[in-house]
């Protein structure tokens, strides 16, 4: 099954022009060569309101099943994107992003300060990746398997159908 995705990086200077959205192109590399179909790509400053905004633009629009974002999940006073993501959802899906910390603490002793989410807006999966380029490739592969799955789930939660 092919989904359609979007992808939200979280950065003041990458939003400047300032840097490179290296963990936004290895977000779409994985997910392209899934066979995923990229809807939007977009990189905003790390303000709580505008990423707030940009997501429930993606999953009340109804066309994009998964918004993956990169960014935003540290211990800065400007890392947001856990509240935003919160904030937004109607479940949270804690197992993600449970084995994505548990993935990345084999490369990184870092990984026990991410504060990344996972969790469900209507039928759309969110999912908060780190910033670094290494920290989206561990987090991401680690959870490729189920996202098919958890999309599907979702769109019969959504509609209220159920299979027989």
């Amino acid at each position: 099954m092919a989904i359609s995705y979007a992808v939200l990086t979280s950065s003041d200077t990458g939003s400047a022009g300032k840097r490179v959205d290296s963990s936004g192109d290895a977000v779409v590399e994985i997910l392209e060569r899934a066979g995923h179909t990229l809807v939007e790509r977009v990189i905003l400053p790390d303000d709580f309101d505008r990423l707030s905004e940009q997501i429930t633009t993606w999953c009340d629009a109804g066309n994009v099943d998964l918004v993956v974002t990169t960014g935003g999940t540290g211990l800065s006073s400007r890392d947001v994107m856990p509240e935003v993501t919160r904030g937004l959802i109607d479940l949270e899906i804690p197992g993600m992003a449970e084995v994505m910390r548990a993935e990345s603490l084999k490369a990184t002793r870092m990984a026990m300060i991410s504060r990344a989410v996972v969790g469900a807006r209507s039928a759309t999966l969110i999912i908060n990746l780190p910033g670094s380029t290494g920290g989206v490739r561990d987090n991401l592969q680690v959870v490729l398997s189920v996202i098919n799955h958890a999309v599907e789930v979702l769109h019969d939660r959504h509609t209220g159908s159920h299979p027989s």
